[in-house]
């Protein structure tokens, strides 16, 4: 039986109040949407587990250096209104997103999961690209994350 190489990558996800950030995480790691509304005040911390190249990954958040840590931007909520009444035009961001060095760009949608898994794993593959000048391996990655450890404690 040959040994997996376990691999830690932080994942921030910044935004907005409103924009779905909760619902797209959410979405990843549980496969689950809710129509209910629910502002989380400070941080979110959910842990997914996903197989890229022979290699077990582990998305969570914390950046170990902000200066190299890879970035994509997400456009969500696509699936409202056809995308008219949209704050930020597909446009300009994919023109925000060349001018900053081809960031990768998707647009998602939480609630009828569009683009969702293939944005995180873009992230991960990004990150995985960057590991070779970071060590960002780590042993005894929790199995599972309560609901508690999940809210970070919010009561929200």
């Amino acid at each position: 039986m040959s040994m997996r190489r376990r691999t830690l990558l932080k994942v921030i996800v910044l935004g907005d109040s409103g924009v779905g950030k909760t619902s797209l995480m959410n979405q990843y790691v549980h496969k689950k949407f809710s129509q209910q509304y629910k502002a989380t005040i400070g941080a979110d911390f959910v842990t997914k587990e996903l197989l890229i190249d022979d290699r077990l990954v582990t998305l969570q958040a914390n950046p170990t250096d902000p200066r190299t840590f890879p970035f994509i931007l997400l456009g969500n909520k696509i699936d409202i209104d056809g995308g008219n009444s949209r704050v930020v035009s597909e446009k300009k961001a994919k023109d925000w997103c060349a001018s900053k060095g081809n960031i990768p760009y998707f647009e998602t949608s939480a609630k009828e999961d569009i683009n969702v898994d293939s944005a995180f794993l873009c992230i991960a593959k990004t990150a995985l690209a960057n590991e070779r000048e970071q060590d960002i391996y780590f042993q005894g990655i929790p199995e599972a994350v309560t609901e508690t450890e999940q809210r970070g404690g919010c009561a929200c």
